[in-house]
């Protein structure tokens, strides 16, 4: 199963001078190009003693400092990043032969912050932040929609759903970011950020 990419040649001359700025122009022709929750970004993160893990989280938020996603701070993610703070995105574009690849450290973001994306959320969902426990183990589904059926209760629509102290968000700071532009017979193009000591962006290109 292959697929034959057919796409313009990306350049050193199209880029935007640092990669969130990059990173934006990319992410708002997908977004209006009607793809599929372009959002949707897989997180890896590690153990302490380098033992990988990856699943599928959302961008909530990306400005000039990195990419923001929320989580249970118990949950797996949260633990590997509480001993080891190195993790990696990938944005699989596929519908449009792109990539972006991020690496970085993860942080916590404030409580204010998190709190003010928390009154965004829908009713439903504060509620399921409460109710799961994430990445512990459960005896059955039935058990988890009995805490959210009690949470239901004790918070109806009409009541403000507090922020759970053990919820909040994360910022990965980039280190380096690549943009991968898929071409026909794999002569791709690769641009990749890298930061510098001193906090300047230099760029690079990969082989494919």
């Amino acid at each position: 199963m292959r697929e034959h990419y057919r796409s313009e040649a990306f350049t050193e001359a199209e880029l935007a001078a640092e990669p969130m700025g990059q990173f934006d122009h990319w992410f708002r022709e997908v977004a209006t190009g009607g793809l599929h929750e372009p959002n949707a970004m897989i997180l890896s993160t590690a153990t302490s003693d380098g033992r990988p893990s990856s699943r599928t989280v959302l961008l909530k938020k990306f400005d000039h400092q990195g990419f923001v996603f929320f989580t249970n701070y118990a949950s797996r993610k949260a633990r590997e990043i509480t001993s080891n703070p190195y993790v990696s995105l990938l944005f699989p574009w596929h519908q449009v032969a792109r990539q972006v690849i991020v690496t970085g450290t993860a942080v916590r973001i404030g409580r204010d912050e998190t709190a003010a994306y928390f009154r965004t959320r829908p009713h439903g969902s504060q509620l399921g932040a409460w109710a799961s426990a994430q990445s512990s183990v459960i005896a059955s589904r039935e058990e988890l929609l009995a805490r959210y059926d009690e949470l239901a209760t004790r918070y109806p629509q009409t009541e403000r759903v507090p922020v759970p102290p053990d919820w909040g968000g994360y910022r990965v700071v980039p280190e380096t970011v690549e943009f991968w532009q898929g071409h026909a017979n794999r002569l791709h193009d690769r641009l990749r950020y890298v930061a510098g000591d001193d906090g300047a962006w230099r760029v690079e290109r990969l082989c494919p």
